[in-house]
């Protein structure tokens, strides 16, 4: 592994802090959607006014008359959401910049896909049923440590997201507000994708990179088998062996950045629990030779990053 220069871990740090920055922005944002406004009263009593509440999706709620404590509450609601909109206006504009920076400096090197269809999860707010597993899951590790693991560690041509079952109506819920399959959320980021049919877990676009959705193991009230919407083409989520494993463990969390410099949050596991997965899959005999060693390869580099970068992990 190479360390990265002082530059690029400066500019990783600076774009890292805006992005940070907007994320709670957003959820900020997202407290004052929809709006307020004052309703006419009556025809018997056309001066009198109510105070409605607004949804995003054009539902209404009356809060009650024009009283100094609804006046109050309409007054911070507006400042609130006039303050909002500012910040984040501000902060979009920052994080452009600071992309523009990445690309110039040549901050990122994960393909731009990969943080497109990340940041798709997360506008779309599924993210939190995700964790992404297996190689990728190195770009999280690497960008935390300031440090660049070889390319023969990192080559993959797919991405790798594990479900979690347990939060799976919140799941249902969530995709059904976006108005699409999780096949639809992988289009909008590139029209070409298409569920393979021989093997329906997997979705592949017109350059072969892939997207694989798998889930723990059966357990408990577990229904199975699991096809994540009702839509004619979809996924149907496949039982990966000690996936429990990697559901359990505690999380991990890194933003990393893309070679044209878009960033993206990216949820996964705990180095120490990849580096135990890793190498439980190198001692399976009846796992291609390959693809064992690069398992040992890659729980060998992320060893080696945790006891020399990351050793408060």
């Amino acid at each position: 592994m190479l360390e990265t220069s002082a530059t690029v871990a400066r500019q990783y740090i600076d774009a890292v802090s805006v992005f940070e920055a907007l994320e709670e922005a957003q959820l900020e944002a997202a407290q004052v959607r929809g709006g307020m406004y004052w309703h006419a009263g009556p025809a018997a009593a056309p001066e009198a006014k109510y105070l409605v509440r607004t949804t995003p999706a054009g539902a209404e709620t009356s809060l009650g008359p024009r009283t100094p404590e609804n006046i109050a509450i309409y007054e911070r609601f507006t400042q609130r959401k006039r303050d909002s909109a500012e910040r984040l206006s501000g902060l979009k504009a920052a994080l452009d910049q600071h992309q523009r920076l990445n690309r110039a400096l040549r901050v990122g090197r994960v393909d731009p896909l990969v943080v497109s269809l990340l940041a798709r999860l997360a506008s779309s707010q599924l993210s939190p049923h995700f964790r992404v597993v297996g190689t990728h899951a190195l770009y999280a590790y690497e960008a935390t440590a300031g440090v660049r693991l070889s390319a023969d560690t990192l080559a993959t041509r797919d991405m790798d997201l594990l479900w979690d079952t347990r939060k799976r109506i919140a799941f249902s819920t969530q995709l059904a507000r976006s108005g699409s399959s999780m096949l639809g959320v992988l289009k909008k980021v590139d029209s070409s994708f298409r569920m393979r049919q021989s093997q329906k877990y997997t979705a592949v676009n017109k350059d072969g990179f892939e997207v694989d959705i798998i889930r723990r193991a059966r357990a408990g009230d577990d229904p199975h088998p699991i096809k994540l919407s009702n839509e004619d083409e979809d996924f149907w989520v496949v039982q990966a062996h000690r996936a429990n494993v990697l559901l359990d463990s505690p999380g991990f969390s890194a933003v990393i950045v893309a070679t044209n410099g878009s960033m993206a949050r990216m949820n996964t596991v705990h180095p120490a629990t990849f580096v135990t997965f890793k190498r439980w899959l190198s001692s399976q005999t009846e796992r291609e030779a390959l693809k064992r060693r690069r398992d040992a390869l890659q729980a060998d580099a992320v060893q080696a990053l945790i006891g020399q970068y990351l050793p408060q992990l």
